[in-house]
């Protein structure tokens, strides 16, 4: 049985995210893991914060603090919501940790051993001022296409041209706003990927076919235009050093490597950070390093993020010359739009998942964002869908059943499940239609197909409203008890089933149902075709009592409510 090692796209420490990040990598991972775990899989999902880079020095200067104690802080907040939305890490590591520092830094070294490292130099603005060359990011002026005055030297935020710092009119300092800047030589190291395109030609060859279409698509685009020399080191303060032993004057210099050298290395280091932050000598080494045999590695990100994943590191990996995991399946998302338009951290437009926690409980989010996952397009964001969904799939087709049955039941039959007669032709009935759905359910979250996952869950749901529209208990009670016991009984076996398997979705709401029911031994992860078909896992007798309302229905005064705080017009 192969193990499985799990990544998601590392959220950037400048700022809380919003929803599209979130399921565009690291809900979609979480629900797969949950899932794995269920099915008796061995599974080790990771991720962190990607903490370096020119982003995060200017976000700290902007909040009068040392990028370190920025960092730390961001770190712990971005955790606390992802808590929140209960994902399920193993470990949340940060790419600024000691151990990351260490394996990028012995990447840096085989690379340059192997020749596929070679020192350039290049010419950079350069402040007197500040006593520093500036990269393109600490160089701000007024855009030459839209005119816009607060333009970065890498791009335009309000027009999106991309740009050199050398393009800016009037251009200055970001960091103390002088105007007197030079263009000076330095030396930087390059990776030479271009020596490096015909071996990620050949692995990536290995591997599209297994890829969804979007994944092996940006791949491909990127390889037929051709591998370019990259730099990946970077003068800034903040970030994993480039070795004295190695490069001793670049170092003495205070160069940092890229962060996009060094952040998908991290996933390699939050797995060290997972061992080593724990006493009970986990073998980190083990999922990483010569792993190919046991180990299947999925990861999860947007569209914007594969080109990283699928070219750039893989021929960072492949030049190490090392049996270092390279990733066998590449979950890749569209965007999330928000009525149309771009979320934007830097804009503030669309809902952040702080934001979303302050409204409704994770669930309704967890859901609503599987259900409507980008996966074969782009899908938008509006406050109509999101109440739609969550009164019609939510509140009414689960979470009415659960109500309406449990309270039934106790008005009529007392605080134990009902006893009743023998199955019969529905039970019977229903009990395949549960065990075909499911068998479907497990086929599209094998697949990792989000959304006709999601889809099957719902069909879950709305065969108990079928079973339960057919047989009518409150009509069959009056003139035949036991067949109205045996009803509910089969009722309440489905929502112990809905516990179990809505767990990957909505675990919070899972557990409350699973925890109606007061049984002596209930230790089910899965559920297997046969008991699907059975039904007989919450036995009459079994206490039980009546859970808060799962889900309350959304109405016109609140959608009203959340349109006017985020907007809800067309992007």
């Amino acid at each position: 049985m192969a193990r499985h090692l799990i990544t998601s796209a590392l959220p950037y420490i400048n700022g809380i995210k919003h929803l599209g990040n979130m399921v565009g990598s690291m809900l979609p991972a979480d629900v797969y893991s949950r899932y794995l775990r269920q099915r008796g899989e061995d599974v080790l999902y990771i991720c962190a914060t990607d903490e370096h880079g020119t982003p995060a020095e200017l976000a700290a200067k902007d909040r009068d603090l040392p990028v370190a104690e920025f960092c730390a802080q961001a770190h712990d907040a971005q955790k606390a919501v992802y808590d929140g939305f209960a994902l399920a890490f193993d470990y949340f590591g940060r790419s600024s940790s000691a151990e990351n520092r260490e394996i990028t830094q012995h990447f840096a070294r085989k690379l340059n051993e192997n020749g596929f490292i070679e020192e350039r130099a290049i010419r950079q603005v350069y402040s007197p001022t500040d006593g520093r060359f500036l990269p393109d990011r600490y160089v701000e002026g007024t855009c030459p296409h839209c005119g816009y005055d607060k333009a970065r030297g890498d791009q335009c935020e309000n027009c999106t041209r991309v740009l050199d710092p050398t393009d800016l009119i009037e251009p200055r300092s970001a960091i103390s706003g002088s105007t007197d800047l030079e263009v000076r030589e330095t030396k930087h190291l390059f990776l030479l990927q271009s020596k490096l395109q015909h071996e990620v030609e050949e692995w990536v060859a290995r591997h599209e076919a297994d890829w969804p279409q979007l994944a092996s698509s940006i791949a491909r685009k990127w390889l037929t235009e051709g591998l370019h020399d990259r730099a990946i080191t970077r003068d800034l303060d903040w970030g994993v050093p480039v070795p004295a032993d190695t490069w001793p004057e670049l170092a003495a210099e205070g160069k940092v490597f890229y962060v996009w050298f060094d952040a998908p290395i991290e996933y390699i280091g939050a797995t060290k950070e997972w061992a080593d932050q724990n006493a009970d000598d986990r073998d980190w080494k083990s999922w990483w390093y010569d792993a190919d045999a046991d180990v299947r590695y999925t990861q999860f990100m947007a569209k914007d993020n594969v080109p990283f994943h699928t070219v750039m590191f893989p021929a960072t990996e492949l030049g190490v010359r090392e049996p270092w995991k390279k990733v066998d399946y590449v979950k890749a998302f569209n965007w999330l739009t928000y009525y149309g338009g771009k979320f934007s951290t830097s804009q503030k437009r669309g809902v952040f998942t702080d934001q979303a926690l302050e409204i409704l409980p994770a669930d309704y989010w967890r859901y609503f964002l599987i259900a409507n996952a980008p996966e074969s397009d782009d899908s938008s964001f509006t406050w109509e869908h999101f109440t739609a969904t969550v009164n019609k799939d939510l509140a009414d087709t689960l979470g009415n059943f659960v109500n309406r049955v449990l309270s039934f039941s106790r008005k009529r039959f007392g605080d134990d499940v009902p006893a009743g007669g023998e199955p019969g032709e529905a039970e019977a009935k229903l009990g395949e239609e549960i065990a075909r759905l499911l068998a479907e359910y497990e086929e599209q979250m094998e697949a990792l197909q989000f959304r006709k996952a999601a889809a099957a869950l719902r069909a879950l749901w709305s065969a108990g409203n079928s079973y339960l529209e057919e047989k009518a208990p409150w009509l069959e009670i009056k003139t035949d008890k036991d067949g109205a016991a045996l009803t509910l009984r089969t009722a309440m076996n489905l929502i112990h089933l809905y516990s179990v398997v809505s767990e990957p979705l909505i675990p919070a709401t899972a557990k409350a149902m699973r925890e109606a029911f007061t049984l002596a031994d209930d230790t089910a992860t899965w559920v297997t075709a046969d008991e699907a078909r059975a039904l007989t896992a919450v036995p009459a007798g079994t206490p039980f009592t009546v859970p808060p309302v799962l889900f309350a229905k959304l109405t016109d005064e609140d959608l009203e409510t959340y349109k006017e705080r985020f907007g809800g017009t067309e992007g």
